[in-house]
């Protein structure tokens, strides 16, 4: 799906008066709330540097980038505007948005055996993959490694990661990617 179809996807989920699984739990329901609202603040404030917009601007050959999620995923509503705010810099980027639970490409880019989310498939032309990257950046993994090693809540990781993200307002997400751009 296409960006514009993304966003109106999330739109339905929250305008249904009964909303399909899993939004017919009230907290996946919520999750996506608050993720539209995140999204639409990233979107707003644009926090794209200079130096990505460049390294963006500099792709002559066609690409397309696909990249899997769910409006349900934390991660998600910090990673996949970004995406998008860099693929809307060139013409040459096409993006294309699978859902993780109906019929994506998520069993090829397993991580540690999970199908975690968002992630991010950059092919060439001829459909091949250059590159994949995700489901979060090198900061938020290791805060939520580290969580994990002491037994914190999913409350505690939850919260540990909004503030790495409020705090790096996307400056990592855009280094990653476009550090494996260049190569």
């Amino acid at each position: 799906m296409t960006w514009q179809d993304y966003l109106k996807y999330f739109e339905e989920i929250l305008k249904a008066e009964n909303p399909s699984e899993p939004y017919n739990d009230e907290e996946y329901y919520q999750y996506a709330k608050l993720n539209l609202s995140r999204s639409n603040r990233w979107l707003k404030h644009n926090p794209l540097s200079q130096e990505s917009i460049n390294i963006i601007k500099n792709i002559k050959e066609k690409q397309h980038w696909e990249l899997i999620t769910e409006p349900w995923c934390g991660d998600a509503a910090h990673i996949v505007p970004i995406v998008y705010l860099l693929s809307a810099e060139n013409p040459n980027i096409q993006l294309n948005i699978q859902l993780r639970d109906n019929g994506s490409e998520i069993d090829k880019y397993l991580t540690n055996g999970s199908k975690s989310i968002p992630i991010l498939i950059v092919r060439d032309a001829a459909g091949k993959d250059l590159f994949h990257w995700g489901p979060r950046p090198a900061s938020a993994k290791k805060i939520y490694e580290d969580l994990k090693k002491v037994n914190g809540s999913y409350e505690e990781i939850k919260v540990a990661h909004q503030n790495f993200y409020n705090q790096d307002k996307a400056r990592e997400i855009q280094e990653e990617i476009t550090a494996l751009l260049k190569n």
